[in-house]
């Protein structure tokens, strides 16, 4: 093998030279943080829908579903108000139709319909603790057997709020 006077000077230098080049580290620390506060939100709310009827002569009982998500460990109250209906309370809630006639109809938290829905914490509400995950509620819906107004569609809103 024959090296050139190139060669020869370059391999001279790098075995002349400190070839002991070490790999140096430096370590340091990230802090990751987020602060986690107590929230609910309504997750969503299905339409209690009683269908349709002709005359009014035995309750109608329909159900639907509230689904709500709180964080982990969270006390909350799920209330549910009078709705829009003019004159409603919450025994006794209207939905409206035409020429601002009115439908009678209750919202319960049990199935057998005994414990009306309302918007006061501890008193009439479905009270919990949160999981972290979502969760859902039932609402049990009757129209109670009354004198039935003019044909049409009838409706209400009701206002979901919960307590935390």
């Amino acid at each position: 093998m024959r090296f050139s006077a190139g060669h020869l000077a370059a391999i001279s230098f790098l075995l002349a030279s400190d070839i002991s080049a070490t790999a140096a580290t430096a370590t340091g620390s990230l802090n990751v943080t987020i602060t986690i506060q107590a929230e609910c939100t309504v997750v969503s709310a299905s339409d209690l829908d009683f269908g349709t009827h002709g005359v009014i002569d035995a309750n109608l009982d329909q159900t639907t579903s509230i689904s709500i998500q709180c964080t982990s460990g969270t006390p909350y109250a799920v209330g549910l108000d009078a709705g829009t209906g003019s004159g409603a309370t919450l025994a006794a809630r209207l939905m409206t139709g035409p020429a601002s006639a009115t439908v009678q109809y209750s919202l319960y938290r049990d199935a057998g319909r005994s414990q009306v829905w309302g918007d006061t914490p501890g008193v009439d509400t479905a009270d919990g603790t949160a999981n972290g995950s979502a969760e859902t509620l039932t609402v049990y819906g009757r129209v109670p057997a009354q004198a039935t107004p003019g044909a049409g569609t009838y409706s209400d809103t009701v206002a979901i709020t919960i307590t935390y």
